[in-house]
């Protein structure tokens, strides 16, 4: 296959990109900068795309986006967040419906954030958005995506949960910490976590591509989630460090205000049933097996 990607640079784009290219594919990522050979460029400020560069590509994958951590959301950052998404996706959707050539599928990233603060509820593909920032963009990042499917091109909303790797995301920094056994859980602990192996994340996007009966959202996350406590513990289990020091709520929401509150303080619940119910294996299944590989 030829497989275009944007954020072929990040840390799920990377893990891809090698792996496609291992089984013989042809990577072609979408870049900013002035494109070598085999490269296409696009540029969301600009609204720019070298649509021709796309005409007879198999599959593409939509991963950029601006950060969502890092940095308290100020109303500039919270701008960049959500027009990264939106318009970007705007931007690659129009230019794929307008290809003669069109690729048979668009997979594009989406997150478990679409649903908010989701308590114990139980979340599926088909449960409803949430109310909060994460869930407004996640909503109209998906909706952007829609004129391609407009187009007949097969469209998947790739829901993606909490990645499990230590070459980047949320594991990466929680790392020094907890090496220094200075870890534990966030506020009561009790908030679910869906998390997902890198390398579970990258067989997922190649069962959406290669799976045509599957369109609309899927959610990319392990089977069983855990509440932040446990995820906690089996951090320090595969690092073999306590985790008895909790990061009080009141202290996260002071340093990293609506940030620190959406994504380390509220959690979601999900359970991935369309991944399920189309015959995939997760190599990692259980969390400590998958804490153990990332580490």
């Amino acid at each position: 296959m030829r497989v275009a990607i944007s954020g072929a640079s990040g840390l799920i784009g990377r893990a891809l990109s090698l792996h496609l290219l291992s089984k013989g594919h042809t990577v072609v990522p979408l870049v900013r900068r002035d494109p070598q050979p085999g490269q296409v460029f696009w540029s969301v400020d600009k609204d720019e795309i070298d649509a021709e560069g796309l005409e007879g590509i198999d599959a593409v994958v939509h991963l950029a986006g601006e950060s969502i951590a890092g940095s308290r959301w100020s109303g500039e950052k919270k701008r960049r967040i959500k027009e990264s998404r939106v318009l970007g996706t705007r931007l690659v959707a129009n230019a794929l419906a307008g290809l003669m050539q069109k690729p048979r599928v668009f997979v594009s990233a989406s997150a478990i954030g679409f649903y908010g603060n989701g308590g114990d509820e139980v979340l599926t593909e088909d449960s409803p958005r949430g109310k909060n920032f994460l869930a407004e963009v996640c909503s109209g990042w998906e909706t952007e995506a829609q004129v391609a499917a407009d187009a007949g091109i097969r469209v998947v909303n790739f829901r993606v949960g909490i990645v499990l790797s230590r070459d980047g995301g949320a594991l990466k920094a929680m790392l020094p910490a907890f090496k220094l056994g200075a870890g534990g859980p966030m506020g009561d602990g009790q908030q679910w976590v869906s998390w997902i192996a890198i390398d579970d994340i990258v067989a997922a996007l190649l069962h959406c591509i290669e799976h045509d009966e599957l369109s609309g959202p899927v959610l990319a996350v392990a089977p069983e989630p855990v509440s932040q406590a446990d995820f906690a513990k089996a951090l320090g289990r595969a690092i073999s460090r306590p985790t008895f020091l909790p990061a009080p709520g009141f202290a996260i929401r002071l340093l990293m205000g609506e940030m620190g509150q959406q994504l380390l303080l509220e959690g979601q619940r999900c359970v991935p049933t369309r991944l399920t119910g189309t015959g995939f294996t997760w190599k990692y299944a259980d969390l400590d097996a998958a804490m153990k590989a990332s580490v």
